[in-house]
């Protein structure tokens, strides 16, 4: 099999809330691409990888997290999330803060919902990079 690349996708029920959360609140490099009926959004990632977002009149969130944004500092971009009215999500056995970070159970994180009700992350860097 000759791969040239790969791609991560997942759904929302509204393009336009999307592009807004993604891009407007989040900082991301979104843009809506196409002209038809099903307009998908393109998250531009800074290692060159782009995440398709698309449309789905009947979609239901994730039940896992669809997408981790690894940060060098979890409690600032917490504290910039909930500055702009994001609530952080918690999960029963992630010893979490008061602030919604888990620490010592892996990596620091934290987790919220997209406008569509998928859950994000923002993730401490890898040491490795990955």
């Amino acid at each position: 099999m000759d791969i040239s690349r790969a791609f991560s996708s997942f759904a929302v029920n509204d393009i336009s809330a999307a592009r807004q959360f993604y891009a407007d609140v989040l900082g991301m490099d979104a843009h809506v691409r196409g002209e038809d009926p099903m307009h998908m959004l393109v998250i531009h990632l800074a290692t060159g990888s782009n995440v398709l977002v698309y449309g789905k009149g009947d979609h239901v969130p994730a039940t896992f997290t669809v997408l981790n944004i690894q940060v060098s500092d979890v409690d600032a971009a917490v504290d910039e999330l909930t500055a702009a009215g994001i609530q952080m999500k918690w999960y029963e056995g992630f010893n979490q803060d008061e602030k919604g970070i888990s620490r010592g159970n892996g990596p620091t994180i934290a987790w919220f919902l997209d406008p569509a009700g998928n859950t994000i992350s923002v993730v401490s860097e890898a040491p490795d990079g990955a």
